[in-house]
């Protein structure tokens, strides 16, 4: 709330340099942010009573503003990254893609270990669960297993995330 805004009895006004001026009424609060040629801004609505600061309102908001995409800027976003295997993959192609993972967790990915069946290969789910474990022993030293294997309709899924 800003200048006119504000409609409470009392506030406490703190001056455009930070000291405070104490508890007065709104008006004259208002008064004397037209003398300084500056906005009349709540800041603390919740106090008792509300705390109202002498300030350059579009330099509030702008700085406001700074704060907000510099902290946006810091932010690590984590991405989730997939590795398809197939219930008969070999030890070589397990490996490539094992390397594949090790890389997307180096990043600091999530990575989603994906064993689709087709077929036939449907009725052998139980005995393929050993291809995802042997995926997340080969990378135990990088990872942990986040979500164990769960079977999903036709595939096998298995979430890994780096090791903090």
């Amino acid at each position: 709330m800003i200048n006119e805004q504000i409609r409470d009895k009392e506030v406490r006004l703190i001056g455009s340099d930070g000291e405070q001026l104490g508890i007065m009424s709104a008006k004259e609060a208002m008064f004397k942010a037209q003398e300084a040629g500056l906005d009349l801004v709540k800041i603390a609505p919740q106090a008792k009573p509300p705390v109202c600061k002498i300030i350059d309102y579009g330099k509030y908001r702008y700085e406001l503003a700074r704060k907000e995409k510099e902290a946006k800027k810091k932010q690590k976003t984590i991405d989730v990254k997939e590795v398809r295997l197939s219930p008969n993959i070999d030890t070589n192609d397990l490996n490539t893609k094992v390397n594949a993972a090790r890389k997307f967790l180096s990043k600091g990915d999530r990575v989603k270990v994906t064993l689709r069946f087709r077929g036939r290969e449907m009725a052998h789910m139980a005995s393929s669960k050993h291809i995802l474990d042997d995926f997340a022993e080969h990378l135990s030293d990088v990872a942990t297993v986040e979500k164990a294997p769960k079977v999903e309709g036709r595939s096998m899924t298995m979430f890994l995330t780096e090791k903090r």
